[in-house]
């Protein structure tokens, strides 16, 4: 593990981007950015497409380590160039923004309440090629819709599950269970989640360290314990269908939670703006999302 980007992900004062759309939710990442389906009539030209506009990020004087502390990377991303160096090493040399990949495949149908992940087939491969990158961590994400014990159990179990195997590979994992934030039961869901996650991570093996990434919760504070807890490196909130303005607002109650935003992040942002007026809005959500993250974050040593 790079110990300078351990260090920069548990107390840097910033937040994450990610940048992670994948098959199934580029098209909607294209479609807000002012590419329609019709600009493109295959996979490989729309990935040519959101490549663009993940390098237009990227490559924007606003996106930068000092308030971005870590990036979300899609596989394919990590798999190309920004500005002719390879994604992971451009967003660490140069913007000393610590770079993630994504391993998960989707999600499989509901099931008690919740949808757990498919099974991650190629995920030795992807951790060597992540490892050759020099990427730092991973994130995968699963679904709870509804607060059912049984669902929700499940789902931790299997997010620690692949865990163990991506700490063995000298990873940091995040670990995602989403929970909807149009869940009927939202409050009570969280509860049980945060319950179930705290057994796994009382049961890790000493020195190994994961991450959460979680919906904001409906009360402020609920990760607290575990967001100081030594073997988590860090609580992230996902914007979840927030607006940036909302999902702002609601992070800056909640002290012990800094951004991981996608959609949020991106929010404004359209490929016919000039880079002028492209970099002002990138400039304006970064400073926006920044400061609800850090609002009442310490300082860090």
């Amino acid at each position: 593990m790079n110990v300078t980007q351990s260090e920069k992900v548990r107390t840097g004062r910033g937040f994450f981007a990610a940048l992670d759309q994948s098959g199934g939710s580029t098209p909607k990442a294209l479609a807000e950015y002012g590419v329609e389906r019709d600009r493109y009539s295959s996979d490989a030209e729309m990935f040519d497409l959101v490549h663009a506009m993940r390098t237009r990020v990227l490559t924007s004087p606003a996106f930068d380590g000092s308030r971005v502390l870590a990036a979300i990377l899609f596989e394919q991303t990590m798999e190309r160039d920004v500005s002719g160096v390879p994604a992971a090493r451009y967003l660490w040399d140069e913007k000393n923004v610590v770079p993630f990949l994504k391993v998960d495949e989707g999600l499989a149908p509901e099931q008690d309440g919740v949808q757990l992940m498919k099974p991650i087939d190629t995920l030795d491969d992807l951790l060597e090629r992540a490892q050759r990158h020099q990427i730092f961590g991973t994130k995968m994400r699963s679904v709870i819709n509804d607060a059912d014990e049984a669902g929700i159990s499940a789902i931790v179990g299997q997010q620690f599950s692949y865990a163990s195997r991506i700490l063995a590979a000298g990873l940091v994992p995040i670990i995602e269970p989403e929970v909807s934030i149009s869940s009927p039961h939202k409050e009570q869901a969280e509860t049980l989640l945060r319950d179930a996650i705290t057994k796994h991570v009382q049961a890790l093996p000493e020195g190994a360290t994961v991450m959460l990434k979680i919906t904001i919760p409906t009360r402020p504070g609920l990760y607290g314990d575990l967001a100081s807890d030594p073997r988590v490196l860090r609580v992230v909130a996902l914007s979840g269908g927030y607006s940036r303005d909302e999902a702002c607002a609601r992070l800056a109650r909640d002290p012990t939670l800094i951004a991981s935003f996608s959609r949020a992040l991106l929010e404004g942002l359209t490929e016919n703006q000039t880079d002028k007026q492209f970099n002002t809005q990138l400039e304006s959500s970064i400073k926006q999302i920044y400061q609800a993250s850090v609002h009442k974050q310490p300082t860090s040593p």
